[in-house]
């Protein structure tokens, strides 16, 4: 079963054979590769390591840069204080008023 990995991964060997200008022959011989296991790894049947992608961007010329998604472990941290926060609110007692304040008007002189 191809997972959602498998195919960015693939896209992004795809990618680099493209760039590059190698046929996937070639790429998979400068890689120390197999042939069918390069192919395997760009269409998504079989799921690359990150030290394959790696020499396998090196092989065409390039390299890869891994960074995390910007902003995941913070919005992560703040879903996680919001359900906190939710929590404490369904354990205070609710009990509506059955008219509402206002402030007092302030006649101001004329």
């Amino acid at each position: 079963m191809q997972t959602e990995n498998d195919l960015v991964s693939g896209a992004l060997i795809r990618q680099i054979r493209r760039e590059s200008g190698l046929k996937q022959v070639e790429l998979a011989r400068r890689s120390g590769l197999q042939s069918s296991v390069l192919s395997a790894y760009e269409h998504g049947h079989r799921q690359p390591s990150v030290a394959a992608l790696a020499r396998i961007a090196a092989a065409a010329g390039m390299e890869v840069q891994l960074t995390p998604a910007a902003g995941q472990p913070a919005l992560e941290h703040a879903g996680a204080i919001l359900a906190q926060v939710l929590d404490l609110a369904e354990q205070f007692p609710y009990r509506p008023r059955r008219e509402l304040d206002f402030p007092p008007l302030i006649r101001l002189a004329a």
